[in-house]
């Protein structure tokens, strides 16, 4: 039972895109310097703990060839990389943007780095 737990496990992060920590068997994500950098400086915007977040990334990602999926973007003179983490708050300022027309990805941005 166990077996069929952690194999149902792995492929539901397979298929959700998600990457685990090293150390418990899967290798970390790989992504460029430059990718890296950004994920760790788009933490200093984190409500939800700058130190959880750089954490998190540290856990997750290692510098080594460039990810070409790797969701990158610039808004408002910030970029990110990733899926952002959003608060309680920012999950709404996004949706309040989102329905005065400012496209999905801007406001997510914008309302998770001003």
């Amino acid at each position: 039972m166990k077996e069929i737990a952690a194999v149902v496990g792995l492929v539901v992060m397979a298929m959700s895109g998600a990457t685990a920590a090293a150390g418990d068997g899967i290798d970390q994500h790989e992504v460029s310097q430059e990718q890296y950098q950004i994920l760790i400086a788009q933490c200093r915007y984190a409500d939800t703990g700058k130190a959880k977040c750089r954490a998190a990334v540290e856990e997750m990602y290692r510098v080594g060839k460039t990810d070409s999926k790797l969701d990158c973007r610039s808004y408002s003179g910030v970029t990110v990389c990733g899926t952002l983490k959003l608060s309680k708050a920012e999950r709404s300022c996004t949706r309040d943007s989102t329905k005065q027309g400012l496209p999905f990805r801007r406001a997510e941005v914008e309302c998770y780095a001003l």
